[in-house]
């Protein structure tokens, strides 16, 4: 089973503001909305702050969650209406048919891997200093530095990434539909996807690893527009895998809703 969730955030509460601001506390909680290793299950889960009076936690699980202590730490709980909403995923992954459309949301975290970076981080500039010392294994072999995963910074190239890889994650974005033509006159442009990036940011946190405290820095985007399921096996496989890295602090969760009638 796979089950989708949506939590309300109530913004004012110290909790709260400690989970909005650090993606790794907040995965934590997550981690403690289900039974067992949450580890080992690979939840995917996504932070909507676009109205920052009343920001919105999806979860992805496979198994079913209970967000009790995160209602009561970080939520209403004497308030009035639904806190949580728990949805079974399996009716949605069972109706899903290549050619089907949908609109879609998704943050992500945009990278690439280049041997030539512009500007190095702290702990970047460390591990490149160690890639070419005379005692390195890269270096013995002629190989030159290790090439460093870095987050793509801009719009245009976040979108790019994105594009170039709708194919392997089983869909397309469909090009915008434009009204007739008028007689006479010709468009100059090729008509443009439909998508956009909603909200870009960059998000700085520390991690504890063999008890010390290491920096994370994470560029993320979150796109939204209309798909097409080219291959619905494959776009299956993505909905429940996620899309790119940083998983763990926010990003890959793909979610989608119906496109309005026409």
């Amino acid at each position: 089973m796979t089950y989708l969730s949506r939590i309300r955030i109530n913004p004012l509460r110290a909790e709260s503001r400690k989970l909005l601001a650090n993606p790794r506390a907040m995965r934590s909680v997550v981690l403690h909305g289900v039974p067992g290793e949450a580890v080992e299950q690979r939840i995917l889960w996504r932070l909507d702050s676009d109205n920052p009076h009343r920001p919105w936690l999806y979860a992805l699980t496979r198994t079913k969650p209970d967000w009790t202590h995160l209602i009561e730490a970080a939520g209403w709980p004497e308030a009035d209406g639904e806190h949580a909403h728990i949805a079974d995923y399996r009716p949605l992954l069972d109706k899903l048919r290549t050619g089907d459309t949908y609109a879609f949301r998704v943050s992500t975290s945009p990278v690439q891997n280049t041997r030539t970076p512009v500007k190095l981080t702290p702990a970047q500039a460390t591990r490149r200093k160690a890639d070419i010392a005379p005692s390195s294994t890269t270096e013995s072999h002629g190989r030159g530095p290790r090439s460093l995963r870095l987050g793509h910074r801009t719009a245009a190239a976040q979108l790019n990434w994105f594009l170039n890889r709708t194919q392997k994650w089983g869909f397309q974005i469909p090009a915008t539909e434009l009204e007739p033509q008028v007689p006479g006159i010709e468009l100059g442009e090729p008509a443009a996807p439909e998508i956009r990036i909603s909200s870009r940011h960059r998000l700085s946190f520390g991690r504890n690893t063999d008890g010390n405290k290491h920096p994370v820095t994470i560029h993320t985007a979150t796109f939204e527009g209309h798909l097409e399921i080219t291959d619905a096996e494959r776009f299956t496989t993505t909905l429940l895998a996620g899309i790119g890295p940083s998983k763990a602090y926010g990003c890959g969760l793909l979610t989608l809703a119906p496109l309005p009638a026409a």
